[in-house]
This record gives C-alpha cells, sequence and structure tokens, in this order.
C-alpha cells in the first residue's frame, strides 16, 4: 500500500516542482528584462542633461522646453509605479523629439558635431530601449499566461507568484539625425 501511494505521490511532487521551477525562471526573466529597460532609461536619462546644455548654448531662450525635459526627467527618476513610469517616460520622449525638432530652426546647431553626436546617441538609445521594452513584455505575457493556465495556476497561487506589469508606452519612431 505505501509503495503504491509513493507511486502515485513522487511523479506529483515532481511534476510540482518542475511547474515551480519554470515559473521561479519566468519570474527571473521578467526581472532580468526590466533590468534592461532600466539601463536604457539611465542611459536617456544621462544624456538628456548633454542635450540640454548643447540646445541652450544655441536656442538659450527656449527656457520652458529645457526645464520641462529636464522636470520630466526627474520625475520619472521618482516615479515609483511602472504604469507611472511609463507615463512620463512617454512624454520625455515627446519632449525630447520636440527638442531635437527646434534644431531645424538653428542651423548652427543642426551642424554642431556635438549635437549630431548626441543625436544619433538618442537614436541608438531609442532602439535598444524600444527592443529591451519588447522583450520585457514578452516576459510579462509569458509569466501571467502560466500563472493564468492549468496546472501552473495551481503552483502559482500556491507559492503567491503575481503577474508583473507591462511597460506600455506608446510607439514613437526615434528622433532622425540629419547629416
Amino acid at each position: 500500500m505505501a509503495e503504491s501511494a509513493l507511486i502515485i505521490v513522487m511523479p506529483l511532487l515532481l511534476w510540482g516542482v518542475f511547474l515551480f521551477n519554470r515559473l521561479v525562471k519566468d519570474r527571473n526573466r521578467v526581472r532580468a528584462a526590466w533590468s534592461d529597460i532600466d539601463v536604457q532609461l539611465t542611459r536617456r536619462h544621462e544624456l538628456v542633461p548633454r542635450l540640454v546644455e548643447a540646445v541652450k548654448a544655441y536656442a538659450g531662450h527656449e527656457q520652458a522646453t529645457l526645464a520641462a525635459i529636464t522636470e520630466l526627467r526627474s520625475q520619472s527618476e521618482a516615479a515609483r509605479h511602472l504604469a507611472d513610469k511609463a507615463e512620463v517616460e512617454e512624454q520625455l520622449t515627446a519632449g525630447v523629439q520636440k527638442l531635437i525638432a527646434l534644431a531645424e530652426a538653428y542651423p548652427d546647431l543642426k551642424a554642431n558635431q556635438n549635437f549630431l553626436d548626441l543625436q544619433r546617441e538618442l537614436v541608438d538609445i531609442e532602439d535598444f530601449l524600444q527592443y529591451a521594452r519588447r522583450f520585457y513584455n514578452g516576459a510579462v505575457r509569458i509569466l501571467g499566461t502560466r500563472i493564468e493556465t492549468v496546472p501552473d495556476n495551481i503552483i502559482a497561487n500556491l507559492f503567491g507568484f503575481e503577474p508583473a506589469e507591462y511597460f506600455v508606452a506608446e510607439h514613437r519612431d526615434a528622433p532622425r539625425v540629419s547629416l
């Protein structure tokens, strides 16, 4: 009798361990993917003051735009909830694109090599950020699907696995670099 119980319990236990480990792997993939987004956001946040300074040298009277971008950068760094951060980052992206568009009105700025380098760096960051966001949201989708579907949901509920938030930001094309 004990042997037959062991024959039934052992495969169920192994199956539960397999499901648990798969959920842990998915949760860690989400965390790693968020880290990639955070790196790109940090890179962009470090670029913003340099971009603002470059524009300020040529278009100092655009103080409202420059101040708004600096404030959005601070708000993003202070945001604690993913939805709040995504909203502020979307506004920051629009502000930076507006800043880049200002260059069109200032031929000397548009021709400045430092500004052109900053523009190229911004385009690279935006490309990496878009890729990281897609990867993160894919990892969130996989984890969420596992948490909600049988049989993984049994283990997920038993061990308190929670779905992660999507990082939703409206897609905008990266700023164009005009040479």
